[in-house]
């Protein structure tokens, strides 16, 4: 497996590693590169993960995208000092917080593979993915009563539809950590690894991602996440549609014709 630093049109990155992986070159990795800082999300890294984010999202190559930490923090939440002094003015007015939510935006799958801490924006940021895969030692929290806010990057919301309201509310309000075991068991993660071996673990499901059509992959993401905004009754018929349209796709063709004829697809994304 290549694992050479890939730049972008030229990019260069202060707060980020950013690079493609697996055997086909196909999955788009995004590290966070603020080691002394565990990860803190800082406007200038939130602004370099933007950019990351839409180079592979234009990328036709690239099926999958991988958000991933160092061993000791995925992120361990906003940058506190850059925002501490901050007024009410300031925070509205600028609508503070509104471009982090891109990482939600894409339309190629996402996958968070968390070691370490995931807390407050680094949870909200892990929520943003589709896919969390975690490390045994990650760690996942919402903090933020302790320092006499809220969190405002989508954990109140995100986090209450992945483990119910309960523990959502217990982490909210008491800014209680759960570990990745406890993490699995309420459905915020999908799959815990060993700590060594979790990015070689994402890379081969983005992979597998990448591997079919991107065009009806995009659909599968949207029809998902539509039952997060809709009724059962639209969602089922936005499902409907979206299905309806695989068959004026090639790939769709392709994939059943290979499912018949009993070879492997090749898809064209088309």
């Amino acid at each position: 497996m290549c694992r050479c630093p890939v730049p972008l049109a030229g990019t260069q990155f202060q707060y980020l590693v950013v690079e493609k992986k697996g055997a086909k070159q196909n999955v788009g990795v995004i590290q966070l590169n603020r080691p002394k800082a565990l990860n803190a999300l800082c406007n200038g890294l939130m602004n370099e993960m933007n950019q990351a984010l839409d180079s592979f999202e234009k990328d036709p190559h690239v099926g999958a995208i991988i958000i991933t930490g160092s061993e000791k923090a995925f992120a361990a939440g906003a940058d506190i000092k850059e925002m501490q002094n901050s007024t009410f003015q300031e925070c509205y007015g600028g609508n503070f917080l509104a471009h982090w939510n891109r990482v939600s935006l894409v339309r190629k799958p996402v996958i968070a593979a968390v070691n370490g801490y995931a807390l407050g924006g680094g949870c909200e940021l892990a929520m943003m993915c589709d896919i969390i895969y975690a490390g045994e030692k990650a760690q996942f929290g919402q903090p933020e009563i302790l320092l006499g806010t809220i969190p405002g990057a989508g954990g109140t919301q995100r986090l209450t539809r992945a483990v119910g309201k309960s523990l959502a509310m217990e982490m909210v309000l008491t800014g209680d950590r759960i570990s990745a075991q406890e993490a699995k068991e309420a459905g915020l993660v999908s799959k815990i690894y060993p700590v060594e071996k979790l990015l070689e673990e994402a890379i081969s499901c983005g992979e597998k991602i990448a591997g079919n059509s991107k065009l009806v992959t995009a659909m599968a993401k949207e029809a998902v996440n539509a039952a997060f905004e809709m009724t059962l009754t639209e969602g089922n018929k936005m499902e409907k549609r979206l299905f309806h349209a695989t068959f004026a796709t090639d790939d769709q063709k392709e994939g059943m014709a290979a499912f018949v004829e009993k070879r492997k697809a090749k898809f064209t994304d088309h």
